[in-house]
């Protein structure tokens, strides 16, 4: 496992998945439906357990503080630190292989107890996986 620095906090607004995992496709959808594709804007989903269940989040970039406020959708914050991660090129054809990942990724000894299970989506075929590592 490589890790990658995030060097400043990241906003980000998102749309929640109704459930996980058959809820994931509806809120990136949902999302790209509202924030429009631009080149350069980064795109996430974001998951972690909350109240016993997988909580997901489809989740775009802020542009700008006027975009965030214009659109009304629920904004966090993508915590600056390193990230343990692993790359999935092609990751449509090995969906199975993004949980195996995580597994993989959340058994570092020093992984944020607070952060999210991340897939960084750097193109329509390519993903990172990416957990927060305690500061």
């Amino acid at each position: 496992m490589e890790t990658i620095p995030i060097e400043k906090d990241l906003p980000l607004i998102c749309v929640s998945a109704t459930a996980f995992p058959t809820g994931v496709m509806d809120a990136h959808n949902k999302l790209q439906s509202i924030v429009p594709f631009v080149a350069g804007r980064k795109y996430f989903g974001l998951s972690r357990p909350e109240n016993g269940a997988i909580m997901y989040k489809a989740a775009a970039e802020v542009l700008n503080e006027k975009e965030a406020a214009l659109l009304n959708l629920e904004q966090i914050v993508l915590k600056r630190g390193n990230y343990v991660y692993a790359d999935i090129p092609d990751f449509m054809q090995y969906l199975p292989l993004i949980a195996e990942t995580f597994t993989k990724l959340l058994a570092h000894p020093n992984i944020d107890p607070k952060g999210y299970c991340i897939e960084w989506y750097l193109n329509a075929k390519d993903l990172k996986c990416m957990v927060r590592l305690k500061d």
